[in-house]
């Protein structure tokens, strides 16, 4: 068995509007395909992140908040690759985005940092 590349991510959001400025106005990713689904009350936002890889938004009312401590098994953090931390970081900054100071990985010898989502989801992204 082999399995190629990641197709897509699912994230869990509380709110349509703040989940869409910050995925789309904020981070840049476009709209594939945006459906109200009655029979679940809830929303399911496809976002195009390259030419394989999508998120999957779930806009859903009345859930759990997400455990930030101690952590919690599970997905830790979403990461992205970037050319360079401190200019997206920079970028982020100038969206109002906030990033934790930028920080050497021990293994990788690369810069990264984190920001989170609206829902307090943990981004990392990585040189």
């Amino acid at each position: 068995m082999k399995l190629d590349e990641i197709h897509h991510i699912a994230i869990i959001c509380s709110d349509k509007d703040a989940a869409l400025d910050f995925y789309v106005n904020k981070l840049g990713f476009s709209v594939i395909r945006a459906n109200f689904r009655p029979e679940r009350e809830d929303f399911k936002i496809d976002l195009r992140v390259n030419e394989t890889t999508e998120l999957e938004l779930f806009v859903m009312k009345d859930r759990p908040a997400r455990v930030t401590n101690p952590e919690a098994y599970g997905l830790r953090h979403l990461a992205f690759k970037v050319a360079s931390v401190p200019e997206t970081a920079a970028e982020l900054g100038e969206k109002g985005i906030v990033c934790e100071p930028i920080r050497t990985d021990d293994y990788t010898g690369k810069c990264m940092t984190f920001f989170r989502d609206p829902d307090g989801l943990p981004i990392e992204i990585h040189e």
